[in-house]
């Protein structure tokens, strides 16, 4: 599943997920632009990934940030192959105490940053006649205490996929969202021992997953192989979702 001579995209490529992705990407051959609102921990990224790497600092919830990188990354590569969706925030709190501020803050990032890149992306993918999106959601879009914003946005997120596959695939333009369930990272190694435990407890293969679970299988749709798989929606938490 070689990504030799693609350009990938990956928003929130700074840590965790996107970091992982950003590897695996790097790994099978893609040069890849890493995003992110910390620009220091991008270029950390990028400089690790080699194969031509580079970062740029991106807010996705600024509509304009992410046309300037479109355009940017056209303007070195003169291509774009690969954009992953990746970059998202949680403010968590119960329903009754959310405050509008927590709710607009999630939904600006989780849901219309992805859209703002998708539109963006699709522009150049729909004029090249190919192209693959991925979308990073979450198992929380089924609903999860204390993320009323979180859920709602990826929630979002899969109905945006189901959409921009049926409207790009006439350009041979795949979209596909993918699931994390409880990924080992950063965000859940802080959550308290005893609601980690639980959240373990749920999952049939007995673990949390890593980051590099999720990224096999962003770089399988990114390949060329993926190239008949559009508008799917793929769990990747151990049975977490069943």
């Amino acid at each position: 599943m070689s990504l030799d001579n693609k350009v990938a995209i990956v928003t929130g490529a700074g840590r965790g997920i996107g970091e992982a992705i950003s590897r695996k990407l790097a790994a099978d051959g893609a040069t890849v632009v890493c995003a992110d609102v910390n620009v220091d921990d991008a270029g950390r990224v990028a400089r690790d990934c080699g194969q031509g790497a580079w970062a740029s600092p991106l807010d996705v919830a600024q509509a304009e940030a992410c046309d300037r990188l479109i355009s940017a990354v056209t303007d070195r590569h003169k291509r774009l192959d690969i954009l992953v969706n990746n970059a998202g925030i949680n403010r968590d709190a119960m329903l009754h105490k959310m405050t509008d501020e927590q709710w607009h803050q999630v939904i600006a990032v989780d849901l219309t940053g992805v859209f703002f890149m998708t539109r963006a992306a699709s522009r150049v993918m729909r004029t090249a006649g190919s192209g693959r999106i991925i979308n990073i959601s979450s198992a929380s879009w089924m609903g999860n205490i204390g993320q009323a914003n979180y859920s709602a946005a990826k929630a979002g997120v899969l109905g945006l996929t189901r959409t921009a596959a049926r409207e790009l695939a006439r350009s041979q333009v795949t979209v596909n969202a993918i699931c994390p369930g409880f990924i080992d990272t950063a965000m859940t190694r802080g959550i308290p021992d005893q609601i980690r435990d639980q959240q373990v407890a749920k999952i049939p293969l007995g673990r949390p997953g890593q980051p590099a679970d999720v990224a096999a299988v962003v770089a399988f749709l990114a390949s060329d192989e993926a190239g008949y798989i559009t508008a799917e929606v793929i769990n990747v938490g151990g049975g977490y979702v069943i």
